[in-house]
C-alpha cells in the first residue's frame, strides 16, 4: 500500500472513531440527563421529571403483571454516518416512557470511508445494511425481544408501553398466542408487496390487524421466528439460493440492490412459513414510529417524515390501547387479500359455516386429498391460486399437512374427526368406520348430502386432477342436475357435479342407504375390479333416477403423460383437454417432471408457491 493509501485509510479510521466516540458521549449525556431506565451499561437513578412526559392514567391495564419474569426488550439502533439523524433518533428514545423497566440499548455503527477526488479512500462492503439487520440480534432466550430502529427514525414517547402491552397480549396470553405471528410494526402501514394487489385499506374501527409484510421502520421481533429465520437464511445462503419470489415488488428491489438489503430474504422466509406481522391503524396518517427518510441506502436525498408522530395517548377519535382478542383480528396476505385462518371442520354441524365462507354463487368444490403426496396437494393449490379458484374445501385424513393448510387459510375437513363425530351421534355404525374404503365413501356421501340440503351445489374432485379450463364455473355445465365423465359408455365419478335439488338429495340418501344396508364384505364383494365404493354406489343410483345428466367425454380428460403444450391449442383437430390427471399412486418425481415440462409445476423445494399471484377483490 502506498503512503497516500495508508494516509487515506488512517483518515477514514480516525473519522470513524471520532463518529463512534461522539455517538457514545452523546448517548451517555442524553440518557444520564433524561432517562433513568434506558441503559447503555448500568441502571441509573430515578428521574423526577419522568411523569411529565406521559400521563400515568393513560397507560393500558395490561402490562408487567402478564409478562414473564424473564421478559426483556432490547432496542437495537442501526446507524451509519448520519450524525443529525442518529441524534434526533436517540433524543426521541430518551424522551420515551419506560415505566421504570430496565431496557437495554445497543447502537450498531456501520463503518464508512472518506471521499477524496470522487473516489472512496476505503472500500465499503455493499451488504452492510443487510448485515446490520441480520447480525444485530440473536435471542438469548424465548423471553427476549428486539425492537429494531434505523437511525433516521423518531419514536413516540408511548412506543415502549405500547410494545409491552402487545407482547403481553399476543405473546404471553395463551388465548391470543399464535406461532404464526413473528412480531409487530409500529410504522404506518402503506405498502402492498404483491403486484396488482388490493389497496391497503381497513375500516376506521380497526386498531390492529395482521399482515404478512415486514415493516422496517420500527419492527418488533419475536424470538422464536427470528431464530428460525436466521438458521433458514444461513442454510439458503450457503447453498447459493437467491430470495426470488415472483409477483412481489420486492423482487425488483433485490434485482437492483442485491445483498444491500435484507427484506427480500425475510419476505421469502415469511412466504414459506406462512407467518404474519401485527400492524396498527391509528388513522389520519398517525403512527408510533416515523421515518424521516433521510438520504442513505434507500433514498438518494432526504424525503421527510412519512407519518404524523403520536406524542400523547389523549386522542379523542381512537382508543390507542384497544387490543382485541386474536380471534377478532383480521389477517391479510401479501396481496392484502383477507385470509380466513383455521377453518377446520371436525363436526358435521360445522360444515355450514365453512360452506358460507367459500361458496361462489352457492357452488363449492370438494377436493379429496386421500393418499395424495404433500407436494402434489400444494402444487394443486398454487394452480387454484393462479386460476383464481377460491370456492374449494379440502377433505383429508388428520395429518400435519391438513392442519398446516387450515392454518394458512385453506378451508379443510378432517375426515377422521368428522367420522368420529358422526359415529358418536349415531349417523354412522362403528363397524363401517373402521374400514378405510368405507370411511371415505361415508364421508363423501354425508358431506355432499349435507351441502345439497343447505342449497349448495357441489363438485367432487381429487388432488390428482388439475383443471386446465374453468370447468368449475362454466354455466354450460352447471345448468344440469349432474355431471359425470363417460368412458366407453361407462359412467365415472373422478369428476362429479351435483346440483342442489330434491332429486340429487334423494340420490345421496339412496347412496347412504345402500352403503349401510349390507355388510362391508358384501358391498366390497359387489365391486367391479378397480372401482371405489362411493363411485360405484353413485353410478348405480344414477341409473335408477331420471334427471338431466351432462356427460363429459373422457377424451377431454387427458393423462399427464400424453399431454403436451400443443394439446390446448384451439387450432388442433384433437379435443381440447379440460383436465389433466394421473393415477393417485403415480410417483411424485414423474408427475413433477411432466408438469414442469408443461410449466405447471408451481412450487419450490420447500413446497411453497414460486410466485405471489394477486387477484383484486
Amino acid at each position: 500500500m502506498t503512503r497516500k493509501g495508508i494516509k487515506n485509510k488512517s483518515m477514514a479510521t480516525q473519522k470513524l472513531l471520532f463518529f463512534v466516540g461522539f455517538l457514545v458521549m452523546a448517548a451517555i449525556f442524553i440518557y444520564s440527563y433524561s432517562q433513568p431506565k434506558l441503559q447503555l451499561s448500568l441502571p441509573q437513578k430515578g428521574n423526577p421529571n419522568a411523569s411529565q412526559r406521559t400521563l400515568l392514567h393513560s397507560k393500558p391495564k395490561i402490562g408487567r403483571d402478564v409478562l414473564s419474569k424473564n421478559f426483556r426488550l432490547v432496542i437495537k439502533v442501526l446507524a451509519y454516518n448520519r450524525l443529525e439523524s442518529v441524534s434526533r433518533c436517540l433524543e426521541s428514545l430518551a424522551k420515551a416512557d419506560y415505566d421504570k423497566d430496565s431496557v437495554k440499548l445497543h447502537i450498531f455503527v456501520d463503518h464508512f470511508g472518506i471521499e477524496e477526488q470522487g473516489k472512496s479512500a476505503v472500500p465499503i462492503d455493499v451488504d452492510r445494511l443487510q448485515a446490520q439487520w441480520l447480525e444485530a440480534w440473536w435471542p438469548s432466550s424465548d423471553d427476549e425481544f428486539a425492537f429494531i430502529v434505523e437511525d433516521d427514525m423518531v419514536l413516540s414517547p408511548l412506543f415502549y408501553i405500547y410494545l409491552r402491552a402487545l407482547i403481553a397480549t399476543y405473546y404471553y396470553n395463551p388465548e391470543n398466542y399464535s406461532p404464526m405471528i413473528y412480531g409487530a410494526s409500529l410504522q404506518r402501514p402503506r405498502f402492498v408487496g404483491g403486484k396488482h394487489g388490493n389497496k391497503l385499506k381497513v375500516d376506521d374501527h380497526t386498531r390492529l390487524f395482521l399482515y404478512q409484510m415486514v415493516g422496517t421502520w420500527g419492527q418488533l421481533l419475536f424470538p422464536k421466528p427470528w431464530k428460525e429465520f436466521r438458521l433458514w437464511y444461513d442454510m439458503h445462503k450457503s447453498k447459493g439460493i437467491k430470495p426470488i419470489l415472483q409477483g412481489m415488488v420486492t423482487n425488483g428491489w433485490y434485482k437492483r440492490m442485491r445483498e444491500k438489503i435484507w427484506t427480500p430474504w425475510f419476505i421469502k422466509f415469511i412466504h414459506t412459513r406462512g407467518y404474519y406481522n401485527l400492524y396498527t391503524n391509528l388513522l389520519l396518517e398517525r403512527a408510533l414510529s416515523v421515518s424521516y427518510r433521510d438520504a442513505g441506502v434507500n433514498y438518494g436525498k432526504k424525503v421527510g417524515p412519512d407519518s404524523q408522530l403520536i406524542n400523547s395517548s389523549d386522542i379523542p377519535d381512537i382508543n390507542l390501547w384497544e387490543m382485541k382478542p386474536l380471534k377478532l383480528i383480521n389477517w391479510y396476505d401479501f396481496c392484502f387479500q383477507k385470509v380466513l385462518v383455521h377453518r377446520l371442520v371436525k363436526k358435521l354441524d360445522e360444515l355450514e359455516t365453512v360452506l358460507s365462507s367459500v361458496h361462489e354463487q352457492k357452488r363449492v368444490v370438494l377436493v379429496s386429498l386421500f393418499r395424495i403426496p404433500d407436494a402434489i396437494v400444494r402444487n394443486l393449490l398454487c394452480q387454484f391460486k393462479k386460476s383464481s379458484i377460491r370456492n374449494y374445501i379440502l377433505l383429508g385424513e388428520k395429518t400435519n399437512l391438513l392442519e398446516d393448510l387450515a392454518r394458512r387459510g385453506h378451508a379443510t375437513i378432517d375426515a377422521d374427526q368428522l367420522l368420529d363425530d358422526m359415529t358418536r351421534v349415531g349417523l354412522v355404525d362403528q363397524k363401517f368406520s373402521k374400514v378405510p374404503d368405507f370411511m371415505e365413501a361415508l364421508v363423501y356421501a354425508h358431506i355432499i348430502k349435507k351441502s345439497l340440503l343447505l342449497n349448495y351445489s357441489i363438485w367432487l374432485t381429487k388432488a390428482n386432477i388439475i383443471p386446465t379450463e374453468a370447468i368449475f364455473s362454466s354455466e354450460s355445465y352447471l345448468k344440469n342436475d349432474a355431471i359425470l365423465l363417460e368412458t366407453d359408455q361407462q359412467l365415472r365419478t373422478e369428476l362429479l357435479y351435483l346440483k342442489s335439488s330434491e332429486a340429487t338429495i334423494q340420490l345421496m340418501s339412496n347412496v347412504l342407504v345402500k352403503l349401510t344396508e349390507k355388510t362391508t364384505s358384501s358391498v366390497i364383494g359387489d365391486l367391479p375390479e378397480g372401482e371405489d365404493i362411493f363411485g360405484f354406489q353413485v353410478r348405480s343410483a344414477i341409473t335408477r333416477f331420471n334427471f338431466r345428466i351432462k356427460l363429459i367425454d373422457a377424451s377431454l380428460m387427458t393423462h399427464v403423460g400424453s399431454y403436451t403444450s400443443n394439446s390446448s391449442s384451439k387450432t388442433s383437430s384433437e379435443p381440447v383437454a379440460k383436465v389433466l390427471f394421473w393415477p393417485p399412486n403415480k410417483d411424485t418425481d414423474y408427475v413433477k417432471e411432466r408438469l414442469t415440462a408443461l410449466d405447471m409445476w408451481l412450487i419450490d423445494d420447500e413446497l411453497s408457491c414460486t410466485s405471489i399471484i394477486c387477484h383484486q377483490s
